[in-house]
């Protein structure tokens, strides 16, 4: 038998998609939600909702009212994710309505979501406090549909995306509450203006301390710790600020100073790497 040829690894699997930071963000960060897109005239089309999470790590599924969800949050994975995501695509698009997508094999190369997907279309995400956007709105709710959604419902971490920044995630974990922050930039010069903020004690957002970043999918994501008991909406205006002030930081060019140097070194010494 003919040994598959594999998927190129892909650093940046969501670059050149609308709305980048927010796949990276579905995909690693935020529990339950959706967002719109549409595949292209040459793949018929056709409205997909992208989601999360999907019952049984199902990597997609044709529902039976005909709508198409596709889960960004599955199990395995070549070294491209949007050429497996992808893959999920086209096989659900195949269904008949009422079929999950259950497993998929490790693709080979072929169609990544750059190549099928919409690129006018814009990517807007909707925060959901639990999964009922599973089920068609005429399923059936019995009790063993209604468990499993209380069950899966019980696991989500409270989430709001901000609405005057972009890609930017608030979530209460236990006690404490954090922002989250996606974002599209190259990872050195990013890091660098990070480093110069968190040299010169501006990286903090009003008053949430800033804690480090995690990359995922090639995307840089910088946290906060917020004032235990912040709400969302506190966070609006300060974000705005903060924004303003990295936007400046990211535009210096001018070699680090001793305290952006070292800012940086801790910052890059405690960064985590996610997929």
């Amino acid at each position: 038998m003919a040994k598959k040829a594999p998927v190129p690894f892909v650093l940046r699997p969501f670059e050149g998609l609308p709305g980048e930071p927010d796949w990276v963000a579905m995909r690693e960060i935020v529990p339950a939600a959706t967002a719109t897109a549409r595949t292209t005239a040459e793949h018929g089309a056709r409205d997909v909702v992208v989601t999360t999470l999907l019952p049984m790590g199902w990597p997609a599924l044709h529902r039976a009212d005909g709508v198409v969800l596709l889960a960004l949050q599955t199990r395995a994975g070549s070294g491209d994710a949007s050429r497996d995501v992808a893959a999920a695509l086209l096989e659900a698009l195949e269904l008949e309505p009422g079929m999950p997508v259950t497993t998929t094999a490790l693709p080979e190369p072929g169609p990544r979501l750059q190549d099928i997907l919409d690129p006018t279309v814009p990517f807007d995400v909707t925060v959901h406090d639990g999964f009922d956007y599973w089920l068609a709105p005429d399923t059936e709710v019995t009790p063993d549909v209604t468990a499993s959604l209380e069950e899966a419902n019980s696991t989500v971490i409270p989430t709001v995306k901000l609405t005057s920044v972009e890609s930017a995630y608030w979530c209460r974990m236990g006690d404490k509450e954090f922002l989250r922050w996606a974002m599209p930039h190259d990872e050195q010069v990013m890091v660098d203006a990070l480093a110069r903020l968190h040299g010169a004690r501006r990286s903090a957002i009003g008053d949430a301390r800033f804690v480090g970043y995690f990359r995922s999918s090639g995307v840089v994501v910088p946290v906060w710790e917020l004032p235990p008991g912040t709400e969302a909406g506190e966070v609006e205006a300060p974000a705005v600020e903060w924004g303003e002030r990295f936007a400046e930081a990211l535009a210096d060019t001018s070699p680090l100073d001793p305290a952006a140097r070292r800012a940086r070194a801790g910052l890059v010494s405690r960064q985590v790497t996610l997929r």
